[in-house]
Formats: structure tokens, sequence, C-alpha cells
């Protein structure tokens, strides 16, 4: 079968092949000729991917779109990603595509249950930004190696290699589809003066009314940005913290929470949504498509620019090992239709990257460009994936353009070598 970008270059699709076959199919069938073309246009219909993986990329509306421009089924499903790790590792055979955080696959890809992703059967792979593909910033230089950057997990040698190759090959773990950089949500209308510095979420101004996110990867590194900026404690590593540096930042978390500085602890997106939304918090931690939805409500909210830098994280689709024939060959065209520019442009309008800028800017109006990639003043009201009014004509994107966000990234979502006591000592503050 031909790959997918010899598909795109010679003009044909599998949908404009599927109409040719099925056009043909009752001369076929008269003539007891049963050619493969046939039985492929009989059969895609029935095909099904399950996609498993965390509710910010695995959404309905996308694997709806998606089933109805390429005639087969994308059920969605999802997971956190720890569910989703235990599931990739133990229940492999329930799931087709995975939506694994780069973190998650150093702990997922040495199980051997995925196959690399063939790089020749992705024909947009070369216009993937460099960001995610080749781990150099916008200007060359290297990108911060605080966390796990998403080169050091990104490429392999093939087939039933379960290591990581140190840079590009022919064959990649994951096909990366979206990313961001992270920092707090504060409701500025309720704070009134700026705010600047991770340092904020422990000010003793905003004693219980701040949040942290309770998943202890990324909650810790929080926690980390912020006493680092209050000139605490300098981290080699904020992203694979000793023992010593473990201690010191969870010793810290204990006494903010018994001096009362946490309102909350949140695990899901909603929660997140809710505290803010109700004043109940000024200052947390918080996801792009949270700060969205607070805005939809017609509610001031801010995902904050700081100084010190955002943490950046990302997440890419895993194809399952027990993938083959006609269900390989319909994954792969799902791939290439998830960064052909409908689903970035869909991600956008919650705040989100596509690992292909240039599809997904093509699939947005000039004015949600501008607002979204570019950091310019919006020319008219933004709405966001569902139509709501999430910014008025005039605002612009907290935290300026695509390349001053991303280009500021001081750490990476990560697993730690010290993993196992990290998340020990985190569940101790969340008791305490």
């Amino acid at each position: 079968m031909t790959h997918g970008k010899d598909r795109g270059s010679a003009g044909l699709t599998r949908r404009g092949f599927l109409k040719t076959s099925a056009a043909t199919a009752g001369v076929a069938a008269g003539s007891g000729v049963l050619g493969a073309p046939m039985i492929w246009a009989q059969t895609i219909k029935d095909i099904t991917l399950n996609q498993v993986g965390p509710s910010y990329s695995v959404i309905a509306d996308i694997a709806e779109k998606a089933s109805a421009d390429l005639g087969f089924t994308i059920v969605p499903q999802t997971a956190d990603s720890t569910s989703l790790m235990t599931k990739v590792v133990s229940q492999p055979e329930t799931i087709d595509i995975a939506d694994l955080e780069f973190w998650a696959m150093q702990k997922v890809w040495r199980s051997g249950k995925l196959q690399p992703v063939e790089i020749a059967r992705i024909a947009n792979w070369s216009k993937m930004t460099p960001l995610m593909k080749d781990g150099k910033n916008f200007d060359g230089s290297d990108l911060s190696r605080q966390g796990t950057m998403p080169l050091e997990v990104m490429y392999t040698g093939g087939p039933g290699d379960t290591s990581f190759a140190a840079g590009a090959t022919d064959y990649a773990t994951t096909m990366p589809t979206i990313y961001n950089a992270d920092t707090v949500g504060i409701r500025s209308d309720l704070i009134g003066r700026p705010v600047e510095s991770w340092a904020e979420l422990f000010n003793p101004e905003f004693k219980g009314k701040t949040a942290l996110v309770n998943i202890p990867q990324i909650g810790i590194m929080d926690a980390a940005m912020a006493l680092e900026a209050m000139g605490e404690i300098t981290y080699a590593d904020k992203g694979n913290m000793t023992r010593d540096e473990i201690d010191h930042t969870i010793t810290r978390l204990i006494e903010l929470k018994r001096d009362g500085q946490f309102r909350a602890f949140w695990s899901t997106f909603d929660e997140s949504v809710n505290l803010m939304a109700a004043g109940e918090v000024v200052i947390q931690s918080m996801w792009s498509p949270a700060v969205t939805a607070v805005k939809s409500r017609g509610i001031e909210c801010v995902y904050q620019g700081l100084k010190e830098g955002y943490r950046g994280w990302g997440l890419g689709m895993g194809l399952m090992g027990h993938l083959e024939g006609m269900k390989l060959d319909a994954a792969y065209d799902y791939l290439n239709w998830y960064l052909s520019g409908w689903q970035g442009a869909f991600i956008a309008r919650q705040g989100y990257y596509s690992s292909v800028p240039e599809t997904a800017k093509a699939n947005l109006t000039l004015n949600e460009v501008g607002y979204w990639y570019e950091g310019k003043p919006a020319t008219e009201d933004i709405l966001d994936p569902y139509g709501a009014v999430m910014d008025k004509a005039g605002a612009v994107r907290d935290g300026g353009s695509f390349e001053q966000r991303m280009g500021n990234v001081a750490c990476w979502n990560t697993v730690m070598d010290e993993e196992r006591y990290m998340v020990q000592r985190w569940n101790e503050f969340i008791s305490a």
C-alpha cells in the first residue's frame, strides 16, 4: 500500500479512491473478480479505532469530524495520563491510538507495547515545528533541558527497538500533536495589580485563595518555579530533583498548607474552572482551555505570562503494537488527517498549538491567527471552539506571540529519577 505522502503527491486520497472503487464494485462482483480495492471499499467503513488520552486532547468533536472525513469510526475515550500509562502496559488490546504526554513516553516506550511511527508515512512531518522534531528554539538555539524535552523521547531505531535514539531517525516513538507553555491563571479583576512572578503563588497576600494541581509530577514543578522565584532555593534541574530538593520543596509546601495558603488542590479541568469562576481562588495552577472556559462565561481571567518563564509540555499519538494491515493503514490516515489543519485550528481556539502551525493557521481566520499565534490585538470578538465569545475585539493574548511564549520555556513536564519517592512525599503533603 502506498505511503501517505506518496498518495498526496500523486493527488490521490483514500477518500477519492473509495468513491472510485465503490462505483466499480458492482462490475467487479458481476465479473467474479474480487480484487483488494473492492474488499477495501466494502470494509473500510467497518473499521473502528479506539483513541484514548486526556480530555484536553481526546475530544469528541474532533473524533466526529475525522470519522466523517475519513469514512471509518474514531471512538474517543478519556483517561488521565497515569491511568493511560497503566492501560498501555496492562491492557494494550483495549487501545489503538494512545495520546501520551512526552514525559509518559519515558515510562511506557520501554514496555514494547507501542510500535514506532514510520516518518515517511506522515505527509507533513517536514513542516513540523523545530521545537518538536529538532529540539531547537526559533533562533536555532537548544531548548531548555530542564525536565523532559520532546526530542529526548522522540526517535527510536525502528520496529522492536525499545530505546530512544539520540537524534532524528526514520522512526518516531509518537507523532507530536499539541503542546503549550503553561503558567498560572489569575483573576486579574480581583487582584487589581500586576502579577509578574511565579513567587506570587505563595504570596501571603493571597492566603486561602491559591490552588495547586494535584498531579504530583506537575504540581511539584509549579511549586518549584515559585520557590525558586522567591529566592529560597536554586534547583540543578527542576524536572529531576534530588531527594534533598524534593524534601525541601515538600517541607515548604506543608508549612504553607498549615499556614492556610491553599484553598484547594484540584485534579480535574472542571474543578479548576469552578474554583476560578466562583472567585474562591485568585491565583492557581491552570491549563489554557480552563482559562478559556472561565473567560467564555464572561469572567475576567488571565493566563499570566511570568518573568521566570513557562513550564512546557506536549503530547503525541502513539500507535499500539497490535495494529496491522488495513487497521494500521487507517490509523496512519487518521494521523495524517490530524496534521492537515482542522484539528490544529480547533485546539488553537482553546489556546493550544499544533505541531504543524502552517496547516492550523490555514484553517483559522486572519483575526484568529493574529490573536492566537501572532500576539496581535483581536480585530473582532474571539470565539472558543464551541462558538462562545472568549475575548472581545481589541484584546491581546496573554503572554504574546507563539514565539514569545514557546521561546520562553524554563522547564518541561517530566518523570524524575526519584519519581516514586517524590510521589510518596507529595501524598504526605496532600494528606498533611
